[in-house]
């Protein structure tokens, strides 16, 4: 019972960041400060000299502009690479604003706001795992700005200019607060209608017991989906009959830029379409995947931290059997290795005769693995990406092994905690309230 209080507690809603500075000890989280001040100005020269072609954002600023201009959504061509626009019409709708600012200035903002978002997503995750107690968080998301800008899917949706972190901040807002709450589900409704993907937290929800929320998700999903219907019809009609199903438009299947199952598929095979094997790859993983997200969202009675192993292992299954997942999508290491943190944290509080040290080297591999930039130290200029012999195969797909093996080890600590709890009178409590501060969690 007292872990279903617990995780129960982990839920949702809770500490403002106000409180949690006022608790806040003052000399560690100085330090904290300093640190991440350094980190930043470290990353600002490696910034300068790798430069930074932002591409994604001039994307987004030309599809404002088409909506601005009245102009066919679809058919703008934007920079040397002749990127077009893969987002619903609703997305470009809210891309309107930065045409009006030149592209100079907008560099700097959309930099500062993803480094202000990339506290945000601590602050939320720090939420979510119910760690690490209230008066440190403020640490906790000073070294994740800081240290977090040299993960590799960060460091990268800084480079490009992306939208990566500001969904994820609306996915996870959305899954941190009470069941109770009404409006439950509009954030990923509304981030589904932005970039498609999100759409399976929904399916997460309904699958562990969060109908109401659900079916907000999917009500708010339709009404991105109305939204652009009445503001851009010719657009809205192109794109859910066309566009959408022209994966061409998006990228090459085949590169390392893609890190999804269908993606090393691709590579392993020597293709640019892995056709059935990669459909049946893909379909395996979604099966596998989610029925361990859900099994997860499901042991509350059985298992510290289960919403926070539920939502991630749905993040990670999204973004493997999405047939195109660039490295940047991945930010939602940043939360992954939160929890995994978290965990460690646990394990060393226990007795040192009782203590099985587990947690600490799987958190390591899992950063290593996000921070080793290994898709770009392999040839993927032009078609070398078809010809990568077996040794370079791993490096080429190192995130979707990491994700892959992140739901093996989460489905080894369900069935680990269901057998060490055993039967329990409720799996699925009606609802979970909010986020209040939880407690020392048992193993």
């Amino acid at each position: 019972m007292a872990v279903v209080e617990q995780e129960r507690s982990a839920a949702g809603g809770g500490t403002t960041l106000v409180q949690a500075l006022r608790e806040a000890p003052r000399r560690p989280t100085l330090i904290a400060a300093a640190a991440a001040v350094v980190s930043l100005l470290a990353y600002a020269v490696v910034r300068h000299f790798v430069g930074t072609s932002m591409i994604d954002m001039l994307v987004y600023r030309a599809e404002g502009r088409a909506v601005l201009d009245g102009t066919d959504l679809y058919s703008i061509r934007v920079t040397e690479w002749d990127l077009p626009a893969t987002y619903p019409p609703f997305a470009a709708m809210l891309f309107v604003p930065t045409a009006w600012i030149g592209t100079g200035l907008l560099r700097v903002l959309i930099t500062g706001a993803n480094v202000a978002l990339l506290g945000v997503l601590a602050w939320l995750s720090c939420r979510l795992v119910g760690w690490p107690r209230r008066e440190l968080r403020p640490m906790a998301v000073l070294l994740t700005v800081g240290f977090g800008v040299w993960l590799e899917p960060v460091f990268t949706t800084l480079r490009y200019g992306q939208v990566n972190l500001g969904l994820a901040c609306l996915i996870l807002w959305d899954l941190t607060r009470s069941d109770a709450h009404r409006a439950k589900g509009i954030g990923i409704g509304i981030a589904a209608g932005i970039k498609l993907t999100p759409g399976l937290f929904a399916v997460y929800l309904l699958l562990t017991g969060r109908v109401r929320a659900a079916f907000v998700a999917f009500g708010a999903f339709l009404g991105t989906v109305a939204i652009g219907w009445i503001a851009l019809p010719d657009a809205t009609h192109g794109f859910w009959t066309t566009y959408l199903f022209d994966s061409s438009r998006v990228g090459k299947t085949e590169i390392v830029d893609n890190q999804s199952v269908r993606g090393a598929v691709a590579r392993l095979l020597h293709t640019t379409d892995p056709g059935n094997a990669g459909l049946l790859a893909g379909a395996g993983v979604a099966a596998l995947g989610l029925a361990v997200a859900v099994w997860a969202g499901r042991s509350v009675a059985h298992l510290p931290r289960a919403e926070a192993w539920g939502s991630l292992c749905a993040a990670i299954t999204a973004l493997l059997i999405s047939p195109i997942s660039w490295t940047h999508h991945w930010v939602w290491c940043v939360p992954l290795i939160m929890l995994l943190s978290a965990e460690a944290a646990q394990e060393r509080a226990r007795p040192l005769p009782v203590r099985r040290r587990r947690w600490r080297p799987i958190t390591a591999v899992v950063v290593l693995g996000f921070c080793c930039y290994g898709m770009w130290l392999v040839p993927h200029e032009g078609p070398r990406d078809l010809y990568l012999p077996g040794w370079q195969q791993v490096p080429a797909a190192v995130y979707p092994l990491l994700g892959i093996a992140v739901l093996a080890v989460a489905a080894t600590r369900v069935r680990r905690r269901r057998a060490a709890v055993g039967p329990t009178s409720t799996t699925l409590p009606a609802q979970r309230p909010g986020n209040r501060e939880q407690a020392p969690a048992t193993r």
